[in-house]
């Protein structure tokens, strides 16, 4: 039940087409996630349904049609691009007779395979047993019954019961070592406060380009690669906007429609680091076709872990790829601040974006604050190595 897919798993995509807008969701932005999870989709199932089919999700004419698909292509795993109950999961793979998983299963792959710190693998582990509660039945139905023969008659426990008291304990374990981190984090914040040091966090939906920008901005080198959730693991440097004053940046993960409860509340720690910031610099793919629904689907997150209420400056990524759009900055009737346009490829714009984070985060400072000093989270400004977690 936790292996992730291999590399190139044949998949069949389903998607379809509902009038409201919370089960609405894109096949394009499907088919990036799939591709992120290294499986390899052979076929896509369209349809259009008023509201999801109670028993199968899809109706049963529907249902038939993908089980043939399965058959043809001799598929190994069907991916829906909507949220599944696990009734419909366990009806599913019964009739399919092969492996069934929904957005958020695929969501929660992306997020395994991408854990690196100790940290992260925690706080994904967490949101995959949160997510596998609800299912374990389907795996487990031919275990029901109580367990019984010599040596086997017990307290009447079934298989199932057994596996969901261990499942349970699992998570206790994970949530007590996560708090434990989470007192880490919030002691390095202690820190920076104590040492006045301005946080400055990148948002944004993710494959935006905030990487990019990160390294551009601090000259660090964060992996970069053209692939949702590339970015897991925070990662924090200390940047120079002039004049011998400084910011700690913090590269963050990306955010996207219909981000999965789950994983909200996993990383919540992780996330603090954004509502504990004193700025946020949101980066939106200029180029992007739906940047203002991108835009809307970011905004809703911050709202989840209360970080709405931080100042924020949109920061239009990727004018490289737009045509006759210049490196600018846009300011309200006030003369503050509001929107800029950058190319992190090329480095457009990103001296503008340095003197506005100076004007910004030391408008009202009469002298030079402190630096942060990051060597007491084990931090060494010499080789700009990651904070430890």
């Amino acid at each position: 039940m936790f292996d992730r897919p291999r590399s190139g798993e044949r998949a069949i995509l389903v998607h379809l087409k509902f009038p409201q807008e919370k089960n609405r969701e894109e096949l394009d932005e499907f088919r990036e996630l799939v591709s992120s999870a290294g499986a390899t989709p052979i076929a896509v199932v369209k349809g259009s349904r008023n509201s999801p089919h109670p028993r199968y999700f899809v109706g049963s004419g529907k249902a038939e049609e993908i089980r043939d698909a399965v058959e043809e292509h001799k598929a190994e795993v069907v991916l829906f691009n909507h949220e599944l109950s696990p009734s419909q999961e366990r009806n599913l793979e019964e009739l399919l007779k092969c492996r069934v998983l929904d957005r958020t299963g695929v969501i929660l792959d992306i997020f395994a395979q991408r854990a690196q710190s100790h940290e992260g693998k925690l706080q994904v582990e967490l949101a995959q047993l949160r997510h596998l509660s609800t299912r374990l039945v389907r795996g487990w139905t031919h275990l029901e019954r109580q367990k019984g023969g010599i040596g086997l008659r017990g307290p009447g426990e079934t298989q199932l019961e057994t596996d969901r008291r261990l499942l349970a304990a699992r998570i206790k374990t994970i949530k007590k070592r996560l708090k434990k981190v989470q007192g880490q984090r919030q002691q390095g914040r202690r820190n920076r406060k104590r040492q006045e040091a301005i946080t400055v966090s990148l948002v944004g939906y993710t494959n935006a380009g905030k990487s990019t920008l990160f390294n551009r901005i601090s000259g660090a080198g964060v992996l970069v690669e053209d692939k949702l959730f590339a970015t897991l693991d925070p990662t924090m440097r200390r940047v120079d906007v002039g004049r011998g004053e400084h910011i700690v940046l913090a590269d963050t993960v990306g955010f996207i429609r219909h981000l999965p409860h789950d994983l909200v509340t996993a990383f919540h720690s992780t996330l603090e680091e954004t509502r504990e910031a004193d700025l946020l610099l949101h980066v939106v793919d200029a180029s992007s076709e739906r940047r203002d629904e991108n835009i809307d689907s970011v905004n809703i997150v911050l709202d989840k872990i209360e970080a709405d209420e931080v100042t924020q400056i949109i920061v239009y990524n990727k004018i490289d790829m737009l045509p006759d759009t210049p490196a600018r900055v846009d300011r309200d009737e006030d003369g503050k601040v509001w929107r800029i346009w950058v190319s992190a490829m090329t480095g457009a714009g990103i001296d503008d974006l340095r003197k506005i984070l100076h004007e910004v985060c030391y408008a009202e400072v009469d002298k030079y604050q402190p630096v942060y000093d990051l060597e007491m989270e084990q931090y060494d400004p010499h080789d700009n190595r990651n904070m430890a977690d």
